[in-house]
């Protein structure tokens, strides 16, 4: 669902705390790193079987569990390696396209934990399926290594359609296009490119997609599972930014001890500062996060900007 008024005061990629703008940042970064160090292989004459076996294999989850306790951080780190530009490009565009939807209807804090829960559960079922089956045993040791954001995109477009299957795209063109369309596309091609692949990427791939589904549906419930990594978030930025944590203050010093108004002096008009202080929640929280009379007072703020 989406509000009913009008605001230019939208997520932009360039405002402070934006996941999406930090994803992009990370994977981008990680890229340039291997490829930096691949440059310099090929500029030593070093073949690049050795570039492959002493550095990206650093970066990239093994199929063997053997393998993966001896790089545990791989679970972590191979959801942002991607070795190839297009296979990085692809990536990034289906990162963008769904992750600016969910940021648009969340805020800014779902987006990560998505990314990370899809991820994480999508590469430990990967390693899982290929270690379970004697079939696929036997080939553990040539089993291509997984890598790239595939599982936690999954998970992201999975959650973004749960969380508003009729949100429109491209309203000019009939009237919308809804977003399942555009994710049972993007499913379509996934599964395409992993159909000749190892059969564990596919079904974590789909793991992946069911974890974005329960993560929306907990929401719903009022079970948010992000909360405690934006916590810890917090947490860590307080403890190496103490001067930040002492700027904080409480909404009774800002609304009432601070203020050049009176406390309790009763305003019929719309505020201004009213208006931006409930499009702060959206931003931070989302629009379902919002209570009755604060969707009401955006109501009286839209006609009146009419």
């Amino acid at each position: 669902m989406s509000p009913s008024y009008k605001t230019n005061r939208k997520i932009l990629l360039g405002q402070d705390n934006n996941a999406l703008v930090f994803l992009f940042a990370i994977n981008a970064l990680v890229f340039v790193l291997i490829n930096f160090v691949q440059i310099i292989y090929f500029l030593s004459d070093i073949p690049l079987e050795f570039f492959y076996k002493q550095i990206l294999n650093w970066f990239t989850l093994p199929a063997s569990i053997e393998t993966l306790s001896a790089r545990p951080w791989t679970l972590f780190v191979y959801m942002f390696t991607h070795h190839g530009i297009w296979h990085l490009i692809s990536c990034m565009l289906w990162l963008w396209c769904f992750g600016y939807i969910l940021q648009d209807l969340t805020g800014n804090n779902k987006l990560i934990p998505i990314y990370l829960y899809g991820g994480f559960t999508g590469g430990l079922v990967f390693a899982i399926i290929n270690n379970l089956f004697p079939a696929l045993q036997t080939h553990l040791d040539t089993t291509q290594p997984l890598l790239g954001a595939g599982p936690a995109i999954m998970a992201v477009a999975v959650a973004t359609t749960t969380l508003a299957p009729d949100y429109r795209m491209f309203p000019m063109i009939g009237g919308g296009i809804p977003l399942w369309v555009l994710t049972l596309v993007f499913v379509a091609i996934d599964f395409a490119t992993l159909a000749s692949g190892n059969p564990g990427n596919s079904i974590g791939h789909l793991t992946a997609g069911l974890i974005g589904y329960l993560f929306v549906i907990q929401l719903r419930k009022g079970n948010d599972w992000g909360l405690w990594m934006n916590n810890l978030v917090s947490w860590l930025d307080d403890l190496f930014n103490p001067e930040k944590k002492q700027q904080k203050k409480s909404a009774k010093d800002r609304l009432h001890y601070k203020a050049d108004t009176k406390p309790y002096e009763k305003i019929s008009n719309v505020t201004q500062q009213r208006l931006d202080a409930i499009l702060d929640k959206i931003n931070q929280q989302g629009y379902q996060f919002l209570t009755d009379e604060e969707k009401e007072f955006l109501k009286r703020a839209s006609n009146e900007e009419l």
